[in-house]
């Protein structure tokens, strides 16, 4: 199980929930973040962090959102990881 970013993130990318995730889980594409499942340690930390409520446990993730499942998992291997201080984009 992984903690997966949905699409309120894109246009956002707050780095409240970076600042708090205690592996290098945030990998940052230009206009949104993605949480690499392979890093992810389940802890839940960055989920109340999120300012734009973009945050889901995978097995959570709204049935409107499902496709970002993906994404984190196809995505994440090739985004540099996020440093926490990117600046925010909305």
């Amino acid at each position: 199980m992984a903690y997966v970013v949905v699409s309120g993130c894109v246009d956002k990318k707050y780095q409240e929930c970076v600042a708090v995730c205690p592996v290098e889980a945030f990998r940052e594409a230009a206009t949104y973040l993605v949480i690499d499942p392979d890093e992810c340690i389940d802890c839940g930390a960055c989920v109340d962090e999120c300012p734009a409520d973009a945050i889901f446990d995978e097995f959570d993730v709204p049935e409107a959102e499902t496709e970002w499942i993906e994404r984190n998992e196809k995505e994440a291997p090739d985004l540099p990881v996020a440093e926490g201080d990117s600046p925010v984009l909305g």
